[in-house]
């Protein structure tokens, strides 16, 4: 009996280790296995399911679209860092900045500049009737009837004088006809120029015709009776004074007044140009003028 008993636990002891080195044996197996499978491995990514990517990518568009943070479009840390530092400007931005300023204080200018003209030449516009200028009825030195109507069309520079003067009409006569030739330049043949004695005992038309051509071709020389002469003197407030006691025959000056009258293409004043102004700043008033016009301008 006892000699059953410890057969039986032999038995049992040598099933034990058996089955001991069994589960040890299968352990290892599976850790070889684990260990050389491509797709178990800890350093591998698992197989993904090619129905699930566009999932994820719309999970990923969702994700961008609610980021605070936009994506940048700087290469190099140190680009970005410049950029930073520029801020918004930049020497395109700059550029553009000041040639729209630049712009602009010319625009200004030139509107104030106008808008000065107009107003100069609103003022001298009379009520009714001007304050400067009117009807006259006088001969050129051609000896044709030359009115207020013939000089309208365009722009008439209007000086008085006398071919006898010594000194000041030859001078401003001078300076008229490089005026003539600026604005012609600058403007094209807009202007007339006018002469008108203040001497008509002396200035007779072929007097005048002769005197005139020392200067410039354009210029048209007016005179007339002496009444007549007064009468546009005192239409154009020209100042002028004969002596009383001249004898026939006798050498004589007349005082008056020195100023060129610029009149509009309708007969109306727009301002006077003392001896202060050059030819140069001259012709470049009365271009400004011209230029303002909007009527209707006689060119030929």
């Amino acid at each position: 009996m006892a000699q059953a008993s410890v057969s039986r636990s032999g038995a049992w002891v040598s099933a034990l280790r058996n089955a001991t080195h069994s589960k040890t044996a299968a352990a290892g197996a599976t850790r070889r296995a684990v260990t050389a499978s491509p797709c178990l491995n800890a350093s591998s990514t698992p197989p993904r399911n090619p129905a699930s990517a566009p999932l994820r990518q719309q999970q990923q568009q969702r994700v961008r679209a609610f980021s605070s943070s936009p994506r940048s479009g700087y290469k190099t840390v140190q680009e970005a860092k410049s950029r930073h530092k520029s801020g918004p400007f930049s020497l395109k931005a700059a550029g553009l900045f000041f040639a729209v300023g630049a712009g602009l204080i010319a625009y200004f200018r030139h509107e104030k500049a106008r808008i000065e003209r107009q107003r100069i030449a609103d003022q001298t516009k009379g009520m009714g009737r001007p304050k400067v200028g009117g009807a006259f009825d006088l001969v050129d030195q051609n000896g044709n009837r030359f009115t207020d109507e013939d000089m309208k069309g365009k722009y008439a520079l209007v000086y008085f004088g006398f071919t006898h003067c010594p000194d000041i009409c030859p001078e401003e006569l001078d300076k008229m006809a490089e005026m003539i030739d600026q604005v012609k330049e600058i403007s094209g043949n807009t202007m007339r120029p006018i002469f008108i004695t203040c001497d008509p005992a002396r200035d007779t038309p072929a007097v005048m015709k002769t005197y005139l051509a020392e200067f410039h071709p354009d210029m048209i020389g007016l005179t007339g009776t002496y009444e007549a002469v007064k009468s546009v003197c005192k239409a154009y407030r020209v100042y002028f004074s004969t002596p009383s006691d001249v004898k026939p025959g006798q050498d004589y000056l007349v005082d008056h007044s020195i100023y060129f009258y610029l009149m509009d293409p309708e007969g109306d004043f727009v301002e006077a140009l003392g001896r202060n102004h050059t030819p140069a700043r001259a012709a470049k008033i009365i271009s400004d003028h011209i230029g303002d016009w909007r009527g209707k301008l006689d060119r030929n």
